[in-house]
C-alpha cells in the first residue's frame, strides 16, 4: 500500500466518518476486484475497506448529512424511554 495521508471523510450516502488510509486509486482498484456480491452494499463496501486496513471507520455518532453539513447523535434520544 502506498504511502498517503490519512484523511478524515464521509461517505456520500449515509454520511458514515471514516479516515482514508489509501489512495484514491487503490481504493478504486481494490473494491473494483470484490465480487459482485460484496458490492451490492454501500456499507459492505466501507466495511470490507475498513477490513483491508483502506480506511478506519470512526465510532465516532458524527455523520454527514446529504448537504454535507455534520450532524451527531448526542441528544438524539434524549426523552425517549
Amino acid at each position: 500500500m502506498a504511502q498517503t495521508n490519512s484523511q478524515d471523510r464521509y461517505a456520500r450516502h449515509g454520511g458514515v466518518h471514516f479516515t482514508q488510509k489509501a489512495s484514491p486509486e487503490e481504493i478504486n482498484n481494490f473494491v473494483r476486484n470484490l465480487p459482485e456480491s460484496r458490492r451490492e452494499s454501500l456499507f459492505e463496501v466501507l466495511d470490507e475497506l475498513n477490513s483491508a486496513g483502506m480506511i478506519q471507520i470512526q465510532n465516532d455518532g458524527v455523520f454527514s448529512d446529504p448537504y454535507g453539513n455534520l450532524h451527531g447523535t448526542e441528544g438524539c434520544y434524549d426523552g425517549e424511554e
